[in-house]
């Protein structure tokens, strides 16, 4: 009896308290790490290559762990890239709300794994072995259940504590944090067509997933810090991985080159202001923002007249939309934007220069001499344009080069 009683107390190992806190932290961190290294970089957009003991590793990792199945998270993760806001999107919270994908991720995940179409259109490409369709894919469940025997054989009654621990990890951090926060909260390093943030610069909890953002703007990166400031834990253990033979880094962001002697815009231009069009929109992003304030001030200082009064109010409701890409703004959104500015020429003119600008490289039928062409004459009316700011981007635009 005094032996049953002590099993339950403290399991095989009798660990003390802060034992049983380092264990939980250590495990769901490898577990964080196969996610981020395995399931998403490395599966989902073939940013690295990985050994197959390493891979064999994540995925019966995965399997004890989570009880997720390789396939159906990679399917997802492609669909909300091909989807990104858009209807179709598994788990946007601009579709489903902030709340509901936080607190209810893992359910949209769910939801979504059923969808047949889905799992054959974005699910191409995953591991298909023996082992795969006759353990990890058809008994999930026996994963998880293993973890929960081996928690409390080794800690005895508060093993469960811990196992519940891991099974909420990824739902939550995953598809609640990154899924959610990661597209509503924190801030951009590129204007990207979507609402993703980098929730915080230091990639540590969720293994680097926190850059969001930069993610986005650079899919198939194995990769995700792009500032000097940023740091990416992901990338280091990748690294590590790479040094003993264990990696093969397919892909990286392009890195931004401003080259100082240049004059004049040619295609060098051309294609580093396409490589890097995520951030030259952020750039632009910027001026907009500088130009929105210094009116709203301007207004402000004017409100006693009605006008003025009006004018300001208008501008003030679209202050988080008017600097936004325009890819992820609703109709109603975008025809407040133009009604805000339609009495100031400054901004209607940044707004409508931006767009030009965007066309550039969204033509897929124009020459390269044709788009460089038009990126030379975008540049000679943004200098002629009599808006500082304006003129300053055109040329930091100049310095561009691939």
């Amino acid at each position: 009896m005094d032996y049953i009683l002590s099993f339950i107390a403290g399991g095989l190992t009798q660990a003390t308290w802060w034992q049983v806190v380092v264990f939980t932290l250590v495990v769901t961190h490898i577990t964080i790490v196969a996610v981020t290294v395995f399931l998403h970089r490395s599966q989902a957009h073939r940013g690295l290559d990985l050994h197959p003991a390493v891979m064999h590793f994540f995925r019966f990792w995965l399997w004890m762990t989570t009880g997720m199945v390789t396939k159906e998270w990679v399917a997802i993760h492609r669909k909300h890239h091909a989807k990104c806001e858009k209807e179709g999107d598994p788990h946007s919270p601009i579709l489903f709300g902030i709340w509901k994908v936080l607190f209810r991720g893992a359910e949209l995940y769910r939801e979504e794994s059923n969808n047949k179409e889905t799992m054959a259109k974005f699910g191409h490409g995953t591991p298909d072995d023996w082992l795969e369709r006759n353990v990890y894919s058809k008994h999930s469940l026996w994963g998880v259940l293993s973890m929960l025997a081996i928690d409390v054989a080794l800690f005895g009654a508060i093993g469960v504590t811990v196992w519940a621990v891991q099974m909420a990890w990824i739902p939550f951090w995953a598809a609640g944090v990154v899924n959610g926060i990661g597209h509503y909260w924190g801030y951009r390093n590129y204007n990207s067509p979507d609402t993703s943030t980098n929730v915080f610069p230091w990639g540590i909890v969720i293994g680097g997933e926190e850059l969001h953002n930069n993610h986005h703007a650079h899919g198939t990166s194995a990769k995700f810090s792009a500032k000097w400031y940023e740091f990416d834990i992901g990338w280091c253990y990748i690294n590590i991985l790479k040094f003993f033979g264990l990696a093969k880094i397919k892909k990286v962001a392009p890195k931004l080159k401003l080259d100082d002697s240049k004059t004049g815009i040619d295609l060098r231009t051309l294609q580093g202001v396409i490589t890097h069009r995520y951030e030259v929109m952020a750039r632009y992003a910027d001026v907009i923002k500088s130009a929105a304030r210094e009116e709203m001030a301007k207004l402000k200082d004017s409100r006693n007249k009605n006008s003025a009064e009006c004018d300001w109010t208008k501008l003030h409701s679209v202050r988080r939309a008017i600097h936004r890409n325009e890819d992820i703004l609703q109709p109603e959104q975008l025809a407040a934007v133009d009604q805000a500015i339609a009495q100031n020429k400054s901004l209607a003119t940044l707004v409508q220069m931006r767009r030009e600008l965007g066309r550039i490289w969204e033509s897929s039928s124009a020459s390269s001499e044709q788009l460089l062409h038009d990126l030379q004459a975008w540049c000679q009316r943004a200098q002629q344009s009599g808006i500082a700011g304006l003129e300053q981007f055109a040329q930091r635009l100049r310095r561009y080069a691939a």
